[in-house]
């Protein structure tokens, strides 16, 4: 299967302190990649790396096979992303901030505002101000503005964030349904282990600032009792590495 994107022995330091040491990772076209860690492990700073963001301090990323450098701008075209939480013109409505993305993204397809809101869930509150938005309504909003371009990669940093469990089931169903319907690869972060283990293909393991273990979750079935919480327990608090 093609990988999607490549990261090759990336770490970043801040002011003198390593904060990502050696970081591997490779997410496959097409897969739902769950990268798990506790707050303050690492994931939102790779992320950012990967957006350009945030430059490595060395190492090297790659996106479908280009290596991404200190001024690529064009491979950011096929990315949709929400990293921490999303920001939007508050005085402005939900239809006007998309239209707003959507041309910045040099994207035209007239139909895709109405779809995404629909798809998350915010069909008829078009128009409705962002100010009046709850944070759930901002979240589902961050969701409709990284998919509104049906972009090739999904980045989304704790997506689930301000939902409640009916929303959070309504997402899983949703990056279930890109991954399987546009073959959309996403990737993913989280703390909640169980969110995780729902719907992804492979998981990636950060502590800080290090990638501990890439596992398929079909492995973690067969060969650990289908418990990814006991995994990353023992992976992750008590040092333990299965093989």
């Amino acid at each position: 299967m093609e990988v999607a994107i490549q990261i090759n022995q990336v770490s970043k330091a801040f002011k003198g302190t390593e904060t990502i040491t050696n970081v591997n990772m490779s997410i496959r076209r097409g897969e739902i990649y769950g990268f798990l860690g506790p707050n303050g492990a690492g994931k939102t700073t790779i992320m950012k790396m990967i957006l350009n963001l945030v430059k490595p301090s060395s190492g090297d990323i790659q996106v479908f096979d280009q290596l991404v450098l200190p001024t690529s701008v064009q491979y950011l075209k096929r990315i949709g992303s929400i990293i921490e939480y999303p920001v939007f013109y508050d005085r402005l409505t939900a239809e006007a901030n998309l239209e707003f993305h959507c041309s910045y993204m040099d994207y035209r397809d007239k139909t895709a505002i109405k779809e995404a809101l629909e798809i998350v869930g915010l069909q008829g509150v078009g128009k409705k101000k962002i100010h009046e938005f709850s944070l759930g309504m901002k979240q589902r909003l961050g969701i409709a503005r990284a998919i509104v371009t049906k972009p090739d990669i999904l980045i989304l940093d704790e997506p689930i964030n301000g939902l409640d469990p009916i929303g959070i089931k309504e997402m899983r169903e949703l990056f279930l349904h890109l991954k399987e319907r546009y073959g959309t690869t996403i990737l993913i972060s989280s703390h909640i282990v169980s969110e995780i283990e729902s719907v992804a293909d492979t998981i990636g393991i950060i502590h800080h600032g290090k990638l501990l273990n890439e596992v398929k979750m079909e492995d973690i079935r067969r060969q650990h009792a289908g418990s990814l919480e006991e995994y990353f327990i023992n992976l992750v608090h008590g040092g333990k590495r299965y093989a």
